[in-house]
């Protein structure tokens, strides 16, 4: 008979495999994947087309439960469990100590008579000799949380599960050749796996984490529980680089975004002659537009000097309590995107331009720039760094130092953000850019929205983001513009802060109004902020803001 198959090309499929709940290391076994089960102790033989699982110790789990690393070389299984690196043969499992270590070791790999070791608590990847099991160098983790690794050539390899990125490594020195964001977050695992009918090698990752999800519970009134559950997979994961670009793209989505106004006056008004300006989506190096079409009501499309461009809809008079539903809908190609810069390619960077240093280094939008706890901050920030790229990291990570996000239902100036020690993202932004253009360094606003994470395995249902989203872009003479997030590197609970989204975005950003103001409602040529009444959008109207995941898109070709 037959076996069951999968339609999905193996470029897109998700592998789920049975009965795992929290897979750690990956490593290609035959036609298939073997990776372990850290909670059951299963050690799985997993087929990538058809998600068949076979537990291949099923007389040996308890000493692979709590296993995080994998790597099989030459019919030996290589494992990491605790502060203990194993090996054992294939079908045999009886585990020998290869060495201890002083701290718990994450991931293991093996190339030759070499023996790779990584370890998130001394923040270093360890060589040894396979053969006397002797420490011979290290060199430092490219992130900065758990990571695993596997090895093809002259390349390391290694996922790291707080950095939501897998990087490419020299093998002999430890340079970071370049990196990438991962489409899902907490990487645990990857290997490079040859399909089996076509040959095609794909860089396979897996993921591990707890999702929330209502229960039903009917010993509950009402009967509904919010709890948790494991959810792990393996996905293949693409890359296109563009060396000359320093940057490289991952994994992307077919995505319809609508971003609608429904107009409900709060109180009665009488306004001619109404023009309201909603931004479009941006065309980047990440992001490509489609197409766009209106909701509700039609749109003049006016293009910005920037180069972008803006729905701009026009009414006669809104008449006291009057009902519209107007906006656009627009389809995305999106993905993650990771420069690769390092502080020597900015070492002397050519003198902004007057243009640049009138737009991009000024007090424009209520930054405090002038006030001493401001000031200040910008001198402390820095330390004594000279290098532009070293300065903006100093920057973000004093900001990071200072400030725990929270929701605020309005906007605070920095210099009492700063003193608060808590702030939205858009207040993290305002901190961020004042620090920054007090340095000299170029500095805007980018934003708006975030598709929700679960789009990239919920395709086709609609999904609505909590809040909005601003972050930031600052500028590499010579180069352009860089993306670097607001807040979400700012976890507490980490030994340092993630660069994850430092220089990169993931592939649920949605790039719009760069330079200029997301939404701006005219009346007889007047904003209706500096009415002699100012009124406000969220006076006139309710946003209502939707994301659709179409499908993955196929993978770059690279040239």
């Amino acid at each position: 008979m037959p076996a069951f198959s999968d339609s999905a090309p193996a470029q897109h499929r998700t592998v789920y495999p049975f009965g795992a709940y929290m897979l750690h290391g990956l490593a290609a076994l035959g036609p298939g994947l073997l990776s372990v089960d850290a909670v059951r102790g299963y050690l799985l033989k997993i087929n990538p087309l058809n998600d068949d699982t076979l537990i291949l110790n099923p007389h040996h789990l308890e000493m692979f439960r709590d296993a995080s690393g994998v790597c099989l070389q030459d019919e030996v299984l290589w494992f990491t469990r605790d502060r203990w690196v194993y090996r054992c043969r294939v079908g045999d499992f009886t585990p020998e100590l290869f060495v201890e270590l002083d701290y718990p070791a994450d991931g293991v790999a093996v190339c030759g008579s070499t023996v790779y070791i990584s370890s998130q608590r001394l923040g270093y990847i360890l060589v040894y000799s396979r053969e006397t099991g002797e420490y011979i160098t290290r060199f430092y983790a490219p992130g900065v949380g758990p990571e695993r690794m596997t090895l093809r050539g002259d390349e390391l390899w290694v996922c790291d599960r707080t950095e939501q990125s897998v990087y490419c490594l020299d093998r002999a020195t430890g340079d970071v050749l370049f990196s990438a964001i991962t489409p899902f977050e907490h990487p645990t695992g990857l290997a490079f796996w040859p399909h089996p009918e076509t040959g095609e090698e794909l860089l396979m990752v897996a993921y591990a984490t707890e999702e929330v999800y209502v229960r039903d519970d009917p010993n509950t009134d009402p009967p509904h529980t919010l709890t948790t559950r494991d959810r792990t997979f393996i996905h293949p994961l693409h890359l296109w680089r563009d060396p000359q670009g320093h940057y490289t793209l991952s994994n992307g989505y077919l995505v319809e975004m609508s971003y609608v106004e429904e107009l409900s006056p709060l109180d009665a008004l009488h306004l001619t002659n109404l023009e309201w300006r909603i931004t479009l989506p941006a065309d980047t190096l990440r992001q490509k537009v489609l197409r766009v079409e209106p909701v509700g009501y039609p749109f003049e499309i006016e293009e910005h000097p920037s180069g972008q461009r803006i729905a701009v809809f026009r009414f006669g008079e809104l008449q006291p309590h009057e009902g519209r539903i107007f906006g656009w809908r627009a389809q995305l190609e999106v993905r993650g995107i990771k420069y690769q810069f390092t502080p020597e390619d900015v070492e002397n960077p050519p003198e902004l331009s007057a243009d640049f240093q009138a737009h991009y280094l000024v007090d424009d939008d209520e930054l405090a720039m002038d006030t001493a706890t401001i000031q200040e901050a910008a001198r402390t920030a820095i330390r004594n760094e000279t290098n532009l790229l070293r300065k903006v990291i100093s920057i973000r990570d004093y900001v990071y130092d200072r400030l725990d996000y929270a929701i605020k239902p309005h906007i605070d100036t920095p210099d009492v953000v700063l003193e608060r020690g808590t702030g939205s993202c858009g207040e993290y932004v305002g901190i961020l850019l004042a620090l920054m253009r007090l340095n000299g360094i170029a500095c805007r606003t980018v934003g708006r929205y975030k598709c929700p994470k679960v789009g990239a395995y919920q395709h086709h249902l609609p999904l609505e983001p909590d809040f909005n989203h601003v972050w930031i872009e600052f500028f590499l003479p010579g180069f352009g513009w860089v993306p670097m997030e607001s807040n979400p590197d700012d976890l507490t609970d980490s030994f340092h802060y993630p660069t994850r989204f430092f220089m990169g975005l993931a592939w649920y950003h949605a790039e719009i109004a760069k330079d200029i103001s997301f939404e701006r409602v005219l009346t007889n040529g007047t904003p209706i902020k500096e009415l002699p009444e100012p009124v406000s959008i969220g006076d006139l109207a309710l946003n209502h803001i939707r994301f659709t995941v179409l499908r993955e898109l196929p993978p770059l070709v690279q040239e």
